[in-house]
């Protein structure tokens, strides 16, 4: 990795923005994964770590002096701290890395700086992503219907959030995550607006990341902000013709998928009436031609 940034760009090595976000809570995942992002071969990279209600400069042991730090006082969420990053970090293609994933391989951004360059049409890049103990991947974290082999790439109509590239003018034109969302579902949406932007989301199975296998549900508000921001998802980006077929669609599966788990069933159905009633944030509803390309490669966003 070059320290000359000027000499660097005259030579064509790509330059990454690295957006790290934490809370502070997992010491040792955060250093393995700032250190698998600064061991990175053939790119230089400028890496910020965005702590959400928690002081990153204030870490023991301290962070490497090669990484700047960004003091949110309060947690605003994962979308929202993830944008505040940006503009702190200097380059053409932008790197999203949550605190308990990591890189496996120094030649991972690379790579996929080469797969962006190669292939134009891709604006988002979602590697392939493997617990480093070996337990078996979920499925969620390959983003299509189909499955089938994990190490097959294709296109995608969303994305696994803990590491995704790029390109910064790509970002820039979907207007980034979504703020309001908080947690869940900023994936898809990004997706959808790079989709929008003319550009393809892409999973890229030969890309590897490392993350452990976490149950989502964990988290107490994982059902509510599920329904909520499903409700949100279509009511900021859907023709408005689509909105209640896409809400219906994923109605329909929560209420098969949890038929059994009223507890469950019951925390769904607040987040989805508060999805209705509580205001989205900005609504840019999607092209109908970007409604047919994607539905021409797969996935028409009604389900």
């Amino acid at each position: 990795m070059s320290s000359d940034a000027s000499a660097d760009r005259a030579g064509g090595t790509p330059r990454v923005g690295v957006v790290v976000l934490t809370m502070g809570t997992r010491p040792d995942d955060l250093a393995r994964g700032i250190r698998s992002v600064l061991d990175q071969r053939d790119v230089v990279v400028d890496v910020v770590v965005v702590g959400n209600g928690w002081d990153p400069a204030a870490a023991d042991p301290a962070l490497p002096g090669a990484v700047k730090t960004l003091h949110l006082p309060e947690n605003l969420g994962i979308p929202a701290g993830r944008n505040r990053g940006v503009p702190l970090v200097e380059g053409e293609l932008l790197f999203f890395l949550d605190d308990d994933a990591f890189l496996p391989s120094p030649g991972f951004l690379s790579a996929g700086a080469r797969l962006l360059a190669d292939e134009p049409s891709i604006g988002l890049v979602q590697p392939r992503v493997v617990d480093p103990s070996g337990e078996v991947s979920p499925r969620r974290w390959i983003p299509r219907i189909r499955k089938g082999d994990p190490a097959h790439s294709s296109n995608v109509f969303s994305c696994w959030e803990g590491a995704v590239l790029m390109p910064r003018a790509v970002f820039e034109q979907t207007g980034g995550w979504a703020d309001p969302f908080f947690y869940a579902h900023e994936g898809i949406e990004l997706a959808w607006r790079v989709w929008d932007a003319g550009y393809r989301a892409w999973y890229a199975g030969q890309l590897e990341a490392g993350h452990p296998v976490i149950d989502p549900a964990r988290h107490a508000y994982y059902f509510r902000l599920n329904a909520r921001n499903r409700v949100w998802l279509a009511r900021r980006n859907l023709p408005a013709l689509l909105v209640p077929f896409y809400v219906g669609s994923w109605t329909a599966i929560q209420l098969l998928r949890w038929a059994r788990r009223p507890a469950q069933l019951k925390a769904w159905f607040g987040g989805w009436r508060a999805g209705w009633r509580e205001h989205p944030g900005q609504r840019r509803p999607m092209k109908w031609r970007t409604v047919w390309r994607m539905t021409l490669a797969g996935r028409p966003p009604v389900v």
